[in-house]
């Protein structure tokens, strides 16, 4: 079990020469640190949105590593298995605006026929993309408008990792949010309902080691959502693992175990620890690669349902059975 501070004021993630602020390190239920990062080639910021559909999964990337701008669209039609994926790789992340708290401002990324807009604001937050795919006998063109309303009194999950004075990250884990909109995928019109819709916000801002390892599952359903990581929170001190009940958040401090085969990532995973006992079990598995010399990596993310369980912060035990999401497995050279 871990002792972590929770954080409650404002608070910079970096002294004014650019390394780890001490009193920034702990979890917080609001977004309360601005990421003041300073310095140029290790800082690491993007937002991440993966909404799941009673018809459909999206995620959305925006990012920034300094050298390169990675961004994507990605789209999967749950009745037919059918893929829709756009990344894109924009040399010194140009055009990329990424603002340095969360739940607040604009985000802008754009290259390759791909652009990402998200304006956030005190109602809620509008996210919108739209790209232009090469044709292959059909039009593939995407299209992408989502509303996230605010909700008030809600908690999100908001984490400082510091392995050492010039390497930490702050990410914000915010499951499970109501979002409604639309998806038009090669001139074809989904709505996407308030019923059975969430949408579930990572949001990073550091300075990270050059290789790294990443566990992330999320799931989500009517007044239930889990949040679990891995590997590179492990031995930290600091962990990014919540249940969501109704609103609220129960940290859950320790360090979990991961059990998954990765020559078959279809197969049942299992995470547990003394307040977490989950399976997820996995329907599909996107696999994300990319090679460009200084820039690698390898992601399986692989979607699903849960079932399981685990404990609120005065010991009740809350199913998790029926929740959908993800689980993943991250490995980078950047």
């Amino acid at each position: 079990m871990t002792h972590e501070t929770e954080i409650t004021e404002p608070v910079d993630l970096c002294q004014p020469d650019g390394r780890l602020n001490p009193r920034a390190v702990g979890w917080s239920r609001r977004p309360l640190h601005r990421a003041n990062l300073r310095g140029w080639g290790r800082r690491k910021r993007w937002e991440y949105w993966g909404v799941t559909t009673p018809t459909h999964i999206v995620g959305l990337l925006a990012s920034s590593l300094d050298y390169a701008g990675v961004h994507g669209l990605y789209l999967l039609d749950l009745a037919t298995g059918e893929e829709t994926a756009v990344d894109v790789t924009v040399p010194l992340a140009r055009n990329a605006v990424l603002p340095d708290r969360s739940g607040s401002g604009w985000v802008s990324v754009s290259g390759g026929g791909l652009r990402i807009d998200i304006d956030q604001s005190v109602s809620g937050t509008r996210i919108r993309a739209n790209a232009l795919l090469p044709r292959d006998g059909r039009a593939r063109d995407v299209a992408v408008d989502l509303t996230v309303p605010a909700a008030e009194d809600r908690d999100c999950l908001g984490v400082v990792v510091g392995w050492r004075p010039h390497r930490f990250q702050y990410t914000v884990k915010d499951v499970g949010r109501p979002v409604h909109g639309s998806l038009t995928v090669g001139g074809v019109h989904h709505v996407v309902p308030r019923q059975g819709s969430y949408a579930t916000l990572d949001h990073g801002r550091g300075k990270w080691p050059y290789s790294a390892v990443w566990n992330w599952a999320a799931g989500a359903g009517e007044g239930r959502a889990i949040q679990l990581g891995g590997k590179w929170t492990d031995g930290t001190g600091t962990t990014e693992n919540a249940l969501f009940l109704d609103g609220r958040l129960h940290k859950i401090g320790e360090d979990l175990h991961w059990s998954y085969d990765r020559t078959d990532w279809l197969e049942s995973w299992h995470i547990t620890g003394d307040r977490v006992d989950v399976r997820f079990e996995p329907f599909h598995e996107r696999v994300s690669r990319t090679n460009l010399g200084v820039l690698a990596g390898e992601t399986h993310q692989c979607f699903g349902r849960f079932t399981g369980w685990a404990r609120t912060d005065d010991n009740r035990k809350i199913d998790l059975d029926g929740l959908t999401g993800w689980a993943e497995e991250a490995r980078n050279r950047w």
